[in-house]
């Protein structure tokens, strides 16, 4: 046989196969396209080399494609954090920790333009793509960057950016949850010695390190989910170490619209049906709020009284119904006390309700939040017995997102 001939095959042959192995990635965005990014971390913290604590973090986040320009998405997000403690004797329920609003733009390689004013997202332009398709095993790098919020731990008031290059390398298909994806390694260190700013404690040395896997959904131009492997180490200026180790992954999730309006008519008629008492049901920003007016609890505590236990199982079984819906628990009080003492009992009686909706089976721990507001936000005046029964309250949110 002709050895040109030959050679002909062998090299269309290894073109074809070649294409087979190659992939390329792209970013894809659609106006009014809305996601929800739920990730969780296991984190261990060290002081000086010796573990303090242990928790896991649960972070929500909650991002609405508000344009589309030569195939930059515009994207406006809410990214809101919450914790709880790992061991023994320890709380199911995750608390509100913090929560912060982003506008950013990025095309369709992956690359961010925001405002330097934005805290969210931590880590930026990863991943970035190359204007090309690659080929399984293949690597490349770009620069990318963290955001760390310093106001309140070091009293830096923007900010602050740590820079780095990560490293890709296309690792082909990879099950994830049962599915198969095209993955990417990607990985970087930070090494960062900040200057001096106010105050009396600040870092003189960050050092980390990332090792994730990302799994691509083709057909949604997004990461389907993530696992991560970290590790970060704080040098204070009082010559004390603080160190986080842990682990994390993300899943991605496409939101369908919450008809609220429906969804609060429905659950007023679930009420005024089965008789709940002092039981009121609202639209608002955030989604769907049932409010349960003048709860009881034993004096000064969180304790529910045993007629509240009744009123939460029939509004367990209204929840069932929004399996798919996040909620949001939140504690009030009356204007009595000091400021911290009603924070920390509003608190409290949050997560009495949540432990107790949680223990009926109407959500998983990873779904609920709590947070206290204490006198923050009343309905009524204080100066009334009637309008302190109406602030004494626990609000459940069905959550749009």
């Amino acid at each position: 046989m002709n050895k040109k001939y030959i050679a002909g095959v062998l090299g269309l042959f290894v073109c074809l196969a070649g294409s087979l192995w190659a992939e390329q990635f792209r970013f894809s965005y659609t106006e009014g396209d809305k996601y929800r990014f739920l990730s969780t971390v296991q984190e261990d913290v060290y002081i000086n080399r010796i573990l303090s604590h242990q928790a896991e973090i649960l972070n929500r986040i909650a991002v609405t494609v508000t344009s589309v320009s030569n195939g930059v998405g515009r994207h406006e997000a809410v990214f809101q954090t919450s914790e709880r403690s790992v061991g023994l004797g320890s709380s199911r329920t995750f608390q509100w920790s913090q929560e912060y609003n982003s506008v950013f733009d990025r095309d369709p390689f992956g690359k961010y333009t925001i405002d330097r004013a934005y805290y969210m997202p931590v880590v930026r332009n990863v991943p970035l793509f190359p204007d090309r398709d690659v080929q399984v095993g293949e690597s490349w790098s770009f620069p990318g960057e963290e955001v760390h919020d310093f106001r309140a731990s070091f009293g830096i008031k923007e900010p602050y950016r740590i820079p780095f290059t990560a490293t890709y390398t296309y690792l082909g298909l990879k099950s994830y949850n049962g599915t198969e994806y095209p993955a990417i390694s990607i990985s970087y260190r930070i090494f960062e010695e900040p200057k001096w700013v106010s105050g009396n404690l600040w870092p003189t040395r960050i050092m980390g390190a990332s090792d994730q896997i990302v799994y691509w959904n083709r057909e949604l131009g997004q990461p389907a989910a993530y696992t991560e492997q970290f590790r970060i180490i704080l040098e204070l200026s009082n010559g004390s170490t603080v160190e986080y180790r842990g682990s994390g992954k993300a899943d991605i999730i496409e939101v369908k619209p919450m008809n609220r309006e429906a969804v609060a008519q429905d659950i007023a008629k679930d009420i005024t049906k089965l008789g709940i008492q002092n039981t009121t049901v609202r639209v608002v920003p955030e989604g769907v709020t049932i409010n349960l007016e003048n709860i009881q609890f034993q004096a000064d505590s969180s304790i529910l009284v045993p007629s509240e236990k009744a009123k939460l199982d029939q509004i367990a079984e209204i929840l069932k119904r929004y399996p798919d819906r996040d909620i949001l628990i939140g504690g009030h009080t009356a204007l009595a006390g000091t400021a911290e003492g009603r924070q920390k009992l509003s608190e409290e009686r949050a997560g009495a309700v949540a432990e107790y909706l949680i223990s009926r089976g109407a959500r998983q721990p990873t779904q609920v939040v709590v947070r206290g507001y204490g006198a923050e936000k009343p309905l009524a005046d204080n100066s009334t017995e009637t309008g302190r029964q109406k602030n004494r309250r626990v609000e459940i949110t069905i959550l749009e997102n």
